[in-house]
């Protein structure tokens, strides 16, 4: 079991981090929403929750939650810009469907 950074979006997170002067890693994890059940959640994570569950990725700490794992376990986190979008891109095995906005994902 383990959740994935690539160098791109570690690279990300670390600088993020440096510029935040806090902060331990990152969390992901998913929440019910949007039109097709699930959502992720990622935040930068200032502390280590006894329920999380810990990864390690190019020099990044990724924290998850129990309940979150099954739905996201093998996921490749990216970051990527494309034009003048940037932001993270998430490479689910798991997803079987996704809604038309991108925004939610089903299982």
């Amino acid at each position: 079991m383990s959740i994935t950074l690539t160098e791109n979006a570690a690279k990300h997170v670390r600088n993020f981090l440096t510029k935040r002067g806090k902060g331990v890693g990152l969390r992901v994890g998913v929440r019910t929403s949007g039109c097709s059940g699930m959502a992720y959640k990622l935040e930068f994570a200032d502390a280590v929750d006894s329920e999380d569950l810990q990864f390690e990725s190019h020099g990044v700490t990724v924290l998850v939650d129990q309940q979150s794992l099954p739905y996201i376990n093998g996921m490749e986190l990216d970051y990527a810009r494309e034009g003048l979008n940037e932001g993270f891109k998430f490479n689910n095995p798991n997803v079987k469907d996704s809604c038309g906005c991108g925004e939610s994902f089903k299982v």
